[in-house]
């Protein structure tokens, strides 16, 4: 039987071993050799050719890259028939054969060298063990000769791949080996047939029985395959159970999004230590499904605590605790063949007892759960979480290591501060698997449930508060809550709305940085910003549900002491230091849902109190509505400045533009052009093609037109097809030139879609101070001139525009005039 490929590079103890073998193999054939003694060459040279064709005959073992003949049966006729040297040609010419002939994997000389020596040392012992039974009880010897060849055999090469794999010989042997025994007794059973049948008559007519052989082979290649499928089969199950557990994992990413890597890594860790530690094989499993499904009962803890970035309250950690628990029971349904549920309930239990939920200390805690807790707690240390960034690995291993013998096993501490180097790794150089779950997609079907929306209100502050315990600084912190009410509220302006919250608030609690933030396009933007790292602040925009201040915004919960460090683009270049250590952001609910987040920043550690939290809260309500309201007038200046369609500015802010232009040329001496702007053929297009076709072209020629001006140029759009467009400094000469781009431009602006070809500008120019000292003058004068160009262009045959292509259409010189002078 040849020694199979290995799946792993060979230790030194293998080589030694192989070294060995081969030895003694060679050993066993040169001295066997040099005592050659036949009988019968005819009938030697005729088993050895038998022999070698069968053992090309075979097999493929199941379960590992090996394969098996039936020239076994062969050797065991040469132990009956035979001298050794007869018997060990024939046995390590068929093992060569079986080695070379059609390999599975390309042929190494050590495999083959290994594999003959090994069928030379076989053969040398069953010679010298069956030597003790006389010859008469043929029977007997071929029993005996079975037997010890079958150990001789199967043990070397179960122990070679026991060394490569790591995997304990007895089991190996047992595993691969040990179920082909009753071949090898029925072998010893057809070697004592052929062997009466060779003495009754003669060797020739034992052939007549060869066939059989054939039978055998196909008989082998039944059975072996049917344990090959059985045990592909085998393989399927358990790869459903592991995707099974590996869904479940998946589920509890759903709740906590540090859990994708957490999990991978912690799996990694914790199986490498548990062969380090002798762990029998049901606990390895056991070990493996705990360390995907430890943290499956925070299905039960809510969102907001999971992923809260700040300590957690007494109360938020009770609702913690209870996850052990509910994850045991949950796994209790799965009906796991291996104890995984006794590791999950116990993954938070302390070395000292001083864990949860049972306080179990010491040696009362399964090994498994012991393992996971140390690893469990490295890699939290070492990983960024919402309340926290990571720690060194080193760093993290030492304090690990601080708490053995309280918190952890310190046998477990020992072996995992001598491996955690290379099991860092070993997690490293493992793929990422999955892809996280689309839990941010959104869905744009269905309206509402079935029985409606929930009608929230806005936050209200927690009860059982403690009241102050001076009388005066009760009295001061009401009239500074007045005073801030008061002055909130007479306000529109966003900016003064919040330069007031923040001073007055200065006043009642102390801290170093205050920044509110609004919510626009699900991004928190910071608008004030007051204090240390102004630049660093103003420069954030936190999505929501990310760091302190956007899970705030999307939990619409508070934080006390959290940690600033946390928040995205934050510090996170290693050279920025920050003295700010703590923060307490409040929600700003208006009636529209949340505004912003209000957040102060401190430089102590836990540098605010449960008492600056009740007073946010008892004002957040009246800044959030402020806050709205300021926006709100803000949008309603806007709007009556903008146009709805364009986005350009209206008639109103067109006028007021142009008295301040006017204004300012009147003090430098300086002109003004104002361009008034037609488009031809646009009421042929909204009556082709309605009303959409023709929004989408004033869009279009808008955006051009705003594009192609200069920054201190002025584009508005003045109602219906109109443009006007205000450039200050130009002549006579750079007028022309600007209306035929103009016209160009917007050509092009309106060859997009179903009008293509229909639109064009007629545009009358007027200057300050020759055609006009205000703005009716302007205006009027540049009208005319525009109706004048219409009238000339209607009378002009088109021509096409040189490398404009043949379908743009281009004034004269007349219309050109008639239009700027």
């Amino acid at each position: 039987m040849p020694m199979p490929q290995a799946a792993q590079p060979m230790r030194l103890q293998a080589r030694i071993y192989i070294g060995l073998i081969v030895g003694g193999g060679a050993w066993a054939l040169v001295h066997a050799m040099s005592g050659w003694q036949s009988d019968d060459i005819l009938r030697f040279v005729c088993y050895t050719v038998i022999a070698v064709v069968v053992s090309g005959l075979k097999v493929n073992l199941p379960g590992f890259k090996g394969t098996m003949s039936v020239n076994f049966l062969f050797i065991l006729i040469g132990v009956s028939e035979m001298s050794l040297s007869e018997t060990m040609v024939l046995g390590c010419l068929g093992t060569l054969t079986q080695c070379l002939w059609k390999p599975r994997q390309p042929a190494k000389i050590v495999r083959v060298l290994f594999s003959v020596a090994n069928m030379a040392i076989a053969i040398r012992g069953c010679y010298a063990f069956t030597g003790i039974f006389p010859h008469h009880h043929a029977a007997t010897l071929l029993l005996a000769a079975s037997v010890v060849f079958f150990f001789l055999n199967t043990a070397p090469i179960a122990a070679v791949i026991a060394l490569t794999e790591h995997k304990p010989l007895a089991r190996t042997w047992r595993e691969c080996y040990f179920w082909s025994f009753p071949f090898y007794v029925v072998g010893a059973s057809l070697a004592w047939v052929l062997s009466l049948v060779s003495r009754e008559f003669n060797w020739q007519g034992s052939a007549l029985l060869l066939p059989i052989l054939f039978f055998i082979h196909r008989f082998y290649r039944m059975y072996l395959g049917r344990l090959e499928d059985e045990k592909k089969h085998v393989e399927e199950v358990a790869n459903l159970h592991l995707r099974t557990i590996e869904a479940l994992a998946l589920a509890i990413e759903a709740k906590d999004q540090t859990t994708h890597e957490h999990l991978r890594r912690v799996r990694t860790y914790v199986e490498e230590m548990g062969k380090e530690m002798k762990l029998s094989d049901l606990e390895l499993d056991a070990l493996r499904a705990a360390a995907l499904l430890h943290d499956i009962g925070k299905l039960a803890v809510p969102e907001h605590i999971i992923s809260k970035p700040g300590k957690m309250t007494a109360e938020e950690f009770e609702k913690m605790k209870i996850h052990p628990i509910v994850g045991a029971e949950i796994l209790e349904c799965v009906g796991f063949p291996c104890p995984v549920v006794p590791i999950v309930l116990a993954h938070h239990e302390m070395w000292d007892g001083s864990g949860y939920p049972y306080g179990l200390k010491g040696e009362e805690i399964p090994i498994g759960a012991r393992i996971l807790a140390a690893v469990d707690c490295l890699d939290a240390m070492a990983s960024d979480r919402q309340y926290r960034r990571a720690m060194p690995l080193d760093q993290a291993m030492a304090h690990v290591a601080s708490l053995s013998g309280t918190s952890f096993d310190p046998v477990v501490v020992d072996v995992l501060q001598r491996r955690y180097q290379d099991l860092e790794r070993m997690a490293n150089s493992q793929p990422l698997g999955k892809s996280r779950l689309s839990k941010h997609v959104k869905i744009h079907r269905g309206v509402a449930p079935a029985t409606g929306f929930e009608m929230s209100g806005p936050p209200q502050p927690p009860e059982g508060s403690d009241f102050l315990s001076s009388i005066a600084a009760a009295r001061q912190e009401v009239h500074l809550l007045y005073e801030i009410t008061s002055d909130i509220g007479n306000s529109l302006s966003v900016d003064e709305t919040l330069s007031v919250v923040a001073e007055r608030l200065r006043r009642l609690i102390r801290f170093d940085t205050i920044v509110i933030y609004i919510l626009r396009d699900d991004r928190l933007v910071p608008h004030y910003v007051d204090g240390e790292d102004f630049r660093l602040f103003s420069s954030l925009e936190i999505p929501i549900g990310q760091g302190l201040s956007g899970w705030v915004a999307e939990n619409r919960k508070p934080i006390l002491n959290g940690n600033p460090s946390v928040e995205p683009g934050y510090l996170n270049d290693p050279a920025k230091f920050s003295m700010l250590r703590s923060a307490l952001a409040v929600p700003l609910d208006g009636l529209m849902g949340t505004v912003g987040v209000l957040t102060l920043y401190g430089s102590a550690k836990d540098a605010f109190s449960k008492d600056n939290l009740r007073i946010l809260l008892m004002i957040s309500p009246k800044i959030s509505l402020s806050i709205e309201n300021a926006l709100k007038f803000r949008q309603a200046e806007d709007s009556a400045t903008t146009d709805y369609l364009t986005k350009l500015p209206n008639a109103r802010s067109l006028f007021l533009r142009l008295e301040a232009e006017l204004a300012r040329c009147r003090r430098h001496d300086s002109m003004l052009t104002v361009l008034l702007c037609d488009l031809n053929g646009f009421k042929q297009v909204n009556d082709v093609f309605g009303h959409l076709e023709g929004n989408r072209v004033l869009c279009d020629v808008g955006e051009a037109l705003r594009t192609h001006c200069r920054e201190y140029d002025y584009v508005a759009r003045m109602g219906g097809d109109e443009f006007v467009m205000l450039m200050p400094g130009n002549d006579q000469a750079e007028i022309t030139e600007r209306i035929e781009e103009l016209r160009r431009i917007v050509w092009h602006a309106g060859a997009n879609g179903d009008s293509r070809g229909r639109v064009s500008m007629s545009v009358g120019a007027a200057m300050y101070p020759r055609d006009g000292s205000d703005s009716n003058e302007l205006l009027a004068e540049a009208d005319r001139r525009m109706y004048q160009a219409k009238q000339e262009q209607k009378r002009i045959r088109h021509v096409p525009v040189r490398g404009a292509g043949p379908d743009v259409p281009q004034s004269h010189d007349r219309a050109e005039a008639a239009a700027a002078q």
